[in-house]
């Protein structure tokens, strides 16, 4: 790994504020060193914690107790300083190809590393899109949640939520912010089911009541 001050693009995390979420983003750039020399520009003024390649490289560029800027405006349940709450993990990817297997092995090692430091549970991996689902759309629809979800890095909606529940009060209990329902629904199934279309379905309403009764954001209580 690279020394963890590789990029100067970081600062104190605001009001005592510790890692309690772990952000997934793709670059959306054509090469891991070009995504590594923008993350690392001052100019740029953005970063991440880590940076893994496709061949599954681990660049370690800002320190996990430090506050990266990766996330830019956005919520997740009570947290609306993301970046402050979050550690930022970019996964070398154009945003329209798949995340080769060596990748995905070394973010799960890392990601597993990181939610043991912290006591980070699964339903807190959270992608880019997730926190900001009016301007993003990473780390996409090609990326594995589901794969996650089976190794306990992330979670997956089973089918025993009620399809009669309000959708948007579902994703919002779960930990999107408020959105418009059509944004909400483009997030979710962006997530949880990429191949769906058309407007919301009973099948929707299902897996968010679901994901909303098991993972409540917060505790299902406020927590700045």
């Amino acid at each position: 790994m690279a020394a963890a001050s590789a990029s100067p693009n970081f600062g104190e995390r605001r009001g005592g504020a510790r890692p309690s979420l772990i952000v997934l983003h793709y670059t959306a750039m054509p090469t891991c060193a070009d995504a590594r020399a923008r993350l690392c520009d001052p100019a740029a003024e953005v970063s991440a914690h880590y940076l893994i390649s496709e061949a599954g490289v681990v660049d370690a560029l800002v320190a996990e107790e430090a506050r990266a800027w990766h996330a830019g405006a956005g919520a997740w349940g009570a947290i609306t300083d993301v970046n402050s709450h979050s550690i930022g993990i970019e996964l070398s990817n154009p945003g329209d190809a798949p995340f080769p297997e060596p990748q995905m092995a070394a973010m799960e090692a890392l990601l597993a590393g990181i939610m043991a430091r912290w006591t980070i549970p699964p339903e807190r991996v959270i992608g880019h899109s997730d926190m900001a689902p009016e301007r993003k759309r990473d780390p996409g629809p090609r990326f594995d949640w589901r794969r996650l979800a089976r190794a306990g890095l992330s979670v997956w909606p089973g089918a025993h939520g009620d399809p009669d529940t309000a959708f948007a009060a579902s994703a919002r209990a779960f930990g999107y912010p408020d959105a418009a329902p059509e944004i909400l629904l483009a997030a979710f199934r962006l997530r949880f089911r990429p191949w769906a279309v058309g407007p919301e379905d009973g099948e929707d309403r299902a897996l968010a009541a679901d994901l909303a009764r098991r993972f409540p954001v917060d505790g299902g209580t406020a927590d700045a």
